[in-house]
């Protein structure tokens, strides 16, 4: 049995507060499920203010008070090979998931879709306010991916032929 690896990208505006968040939260849950070898996690930006930055000191600090290190994370923009080198390109709101659309090149094999799409909820973005908005922020990046990972989880079930 061959197990092909999945590879998930989030991406919100900058890649430097939601974005990363998400990445962390995911790659943590995936760690703890022993996944790593199997799911790829990675972040983007739809635009490129902060590329080769470290994300916001406030993602940092609260993905922090959760035990997740994202001080290594850097800044990239969403590119047109994503499209195929990703199996899942996660926004974290409809304006970031309008404008991966708009980047997409016409044939591509990425699920493009909506962090909190079944709860219908956008991941707002925090960046112009206050700590409390992180904290937001990581509650439901934190919920988000655990979902996303139990239906990655349900595809890699090996199924009879």
């Amino acid at each position: 049995m061959v197990l092909l690896q999945r590879r998930v990208l989030f991406v919100c505006l900058g890649n430097i507060c939601r974005s990363p968040l998400a990445e962390g939260a995911f790659r943590h849950q995936v760690k703890q499920a022993g996944l790593e070898e199997q799911i790829y996690v990675d972040s983007a930006g739809t635009a490129n203010w902060h590329r080769g930055k470290n994300p916001d000191i406030r993602s940092i600090q609260t993905a922090k008070k959760h035990g997740i290190d994202i001080s290594h994370q850097e800044a990239r923009q969403l590119g047109e090979d994503d499209f195929e080198k990703f199996h899942y390109i996660i926004a974290m709101d409809a304006t970031n998931f309008s404008s991966i659309q708009a980047k997409a090149p016409y044939l591509h094999t990425a699920t493009v879709r909506l962090l909190l799409e079944d709860v219908q909820k956008d991941v707002p973005d925090p960046y112009y306010g206050g700590n409390e908005g992180f904290d937001e922020v990581y509650d439901l990046v934190r919920d988000g991916t655990y979902n996303l990972l139990q239906e990655i989880r349900e595809e890699m079930e090996p199924t009879e032929i």
